[in-house]
């Protein structure tokens, strides 16, 4: 049977030189890959991609789990080398704020928007409005 091209792509299987780990470090591994952003998605975890980088950031993943590296080193690692943006959630920082504030601020921005445009719309005489058809008579 014949796959398409597209189809074979998302279809990737690990590599063959990832050895077989435990159910602990392979839950250890997913819990992980749900940590880190695909750096070529860009929406999507490493667990969720099919891309090619993603795969090789799952087997880096177990390479060190596999080492015996804690959690919290091979996170560092990860962001030593490829910065924050490979955190699906990144930190809190001074770089980051605006990143993190930005939906309340266009929510708040939006809000004042439209108060302003109904206090606005308020102080008009009613005449400043166009006269519905109905009431311009009958129009024949």
């Amino acid at each position: 049977m014949l796959l398409s091209l597209s189809a074979m792509s998302c279809a990737r299987a690990e590599p063959a030189s990832a050895k077989p780990i435990s159910a602990e470090l392979d839950r250890r591994a997913q819990d992980l890959a749900q940590q880190l952003r695909c750096l070529v998605c860009q929406n999507q975890t490493i667990a969720d991609s099919h891309a090619p980088l993603a795969m090789d950031l799952k087997a880096q993943l177990r390479e060190q789990l596999q080492a015996g590296r804690r959690d919290e080193e091979i996170i560092h690692y990860m962001t030593e080398r490829y910065g924050d943006f490979v955190l699906y959630k990144p930190p809190l920082q001074a770089n980051t704020w605006l990143l993190w504030a930005g939906p309340a601020l266009l929510m708040a921005a939006a809000l004042a928007g439209l108060v302003l445009n109904l206090r606005r719309r308020a102080r008009e005489p009613d005449e400043a409005f166009e006269a519905a058809p109905e009431e311009e008579g009958d129009i024949r």
